[in-house]
């Protein structure tokens, strides 16, 4: 087998590069604010402080936004998981009027800027009574073009045989779909969740739009309220930022097994 060290010799570096500012975050939760705020900057703090992790953890609205993102994130997935893989699997599979111009149109939509259609979507959340909502934060992560187009691409790579097999042992297109073909896009499946989990999770930008009242902020939009024109908790905002980075962390050390198995799955085993 080649060995591979070279390689790590490059890769190292850059890996802590990129690793040097989750670093910096997690030092900083631990300063207080006068350190923080010094010149030159402490690099290290002279000593272990818990302010910011007391102030995050015994405010009120903290737990309030988690759960509010919570619950947005988990909507996402399971209507992405839902939506896209059916979509997915009906141009990949399913022969109609229109199919070609229907994927290029979805497809299209990837092409505009999410700036662009901001004013129209919070128009027609208005129009609908929805904005200041959490569902006005989830609803536009229902489905994506992205997603349908990973689950098509993911769907063509397996073998029509296996869907004929069990086509001739009495499965409708529904029973082929959910015992078949489901199983086998497990890999697919855990990288589009993991995709719509950091996405929704981290969204920003339209929930600020979106949501007016405390009581309905997500995560992202409420760590905004411990930075200020004039001051800045930076201790609270480091350490509501460090749990916030909890889950993401977690979500891909359990699904990064599946991404190359996404690109790279052939349908057959052995």
């Amino acid at each position: 087998m080649k060995r591979q060290w070279p390689y790590h010799l490059v890769l190292m570096p850059l890996s802590l590069l990129f690793a040097a500012p989750l670093v910096w975050m997690l030092i900083t939760s631990f300063m207080p604010d006068a350190e923080i705020n010094a010149f030159p900057p402490h690099l290290w703090p002279s000593h272990i402080d818990f302010g910011g992790y007391l102030k995050v953890l015994t405010e009120d609205s903290y737990p309030r936004w988690f759960g509010n993102t919570l619950l947005v994130t988990a909507v996402a997935v399971v209507a992405h998981l839902v939506l896209c893989s059916l979509a997915g699997y009906g141009f990949a599979r399913l022969r109609f009027r229109g199919r070609g111009v229907a994927f290029v149109a979805i497809m299209a939509t990837v092409m505009v800027p999410t700036q662009v259609l901001m004013i129209p979507t919070f128009l027609v959340f208005k129009s609908l009574g929805l904005i200041d909502t959490l569902a006005a934060a989830f609803l536009p992560w229902l489905a994506t073009a992205f997603g349908v187009f990973l689950m098509r691409q993911f769907f063509l790579s397996l073998p029509r045989e296996l869907e004929e097999a069990a086509r001739i042992d009495g499965c409708n297109r529904l029973g082929v779909f959910f015992r078949v073909v489901l199983p086998l896009a497990r890999p697919a499946l855990a990288t589009l969740a993991v995709f719509t989990f950091l996405g929704a999770w981290n969204d920003l930008i339209w929930p600020l739009i979106a949501i007016n009242s405390e009581e309905t902020y997500t995560l992202q939009v409420g760590l905004t309220t411990f930075a200020g024109a004039r001051h800045t908790q930076w201790s609270a905002l480091m350490a509501g930022n460090v749990l916030a980075t909890f889950p993401l962390i977690a979500a891909f050390l359990v699904a990064q097994r599946h991404f190359i198995a996404t690109m790279s799955f052939s349908g057959l085993k052995g």
